[in-house]
């Protein structure tokens, strides 16, 4: 790769990021609708990009490395490596809202479970010959 292809790495980079953060807020719709086929749609999407990126990043760090050991980096080089690194902290937060997110939703499911359990108890809940309250079935302990 020549410094021109380096050029066009780090835009390419850049675009990939921009579609990461991009993909990153709809993932953060998709959890909050809880819309599970599109989330798993999205995901996959989310997959490909992050690999697009990893690929990318393996050939273009060895000819930054060089680029920066000749001091022969150019300005426009630089800009787009710093938007790029500014890309990836945001792309960074938005999964740690994503994932604040999936918890929120796991401990919403947990609560509700955990009401739905309570009413199903107190509905079966009977009172015994003393008055005392009795977690058994009505119908039990009756002889005719």
């Amino acid at each position: 790769m020549t410094g021109q292809s380096l050029h066009l790495a780090l835009q390419q980079q850049v675009e990939n990021l921009q579609a990461l953060s991009g993909l990153l807020e709809q993932e953060l719709h998709l959890i909050s609708c809880r819309d599970a086929e599109a989330l798993m749609t999205l995901l996959n999407e989310k997959e490909q990009t992050l690999e697009q990126i990893q690929k990318l990043d393996a050939e273009v760090t060895p000819l930054h490395q060089q680029k920066i050991a000749q001091e022969a980096l150019s300005d426009e080089e630089q800009h787009l490596i710093s938007t790029a690194q500014s890309l990836l902290d945001e792309c960074k937060y938005r999964t740690e809202i994503n994932q604040k997110a999936v918890e929120q939703g796991q401990l919403r499911l947990t609560h509700l479970r955990n009401l739905m359990m309570e009413v199903r108890a107190k509905e079966s809940m009977t009172y015994d010959k003393k008055g005392k309250t009795s977690g058994a079935s009505a119908s039990k302990g009756y002889r005719a």
